[in-house]
């Protein structure tokens, strides 16, 4: 079954971007709604839960950076 529907200009944009080859409006619009986002949780933290998990991410990162870097100078 086919529905027509109205969406404003700058909402078909923000789909039509998205829109890989082959794919078509409604296979689109599935896969969009489909992938959640982090930002769908943007609610279900407060401030002080987002920074404690920034915490937690950026410590890795940093390890990883700074193994990276030693494993750099043993090959200079």
């Amino acid at each position: 079954m086919l529905r027509h529907v109205q969406l404003d200009d700058d909402l078909y944009e923000r789909i039509k971007a998205s829109k890989q080859e082959g794919e078509s409006f409604s296979d689109t619009i599935e896969h969009l709604i489909d992938n959640r986002s982090l930002r769908d949780l943007q609610d279900v933290f407060d401030t002080e839960q987002v920074d404690e998990m920034r915490d937690v991410i950026k410590i890795p990162e940093e390890e990883d950076a700074s193994e990276v870097r030693e494993l750099g100078k043993r090959f200079d």
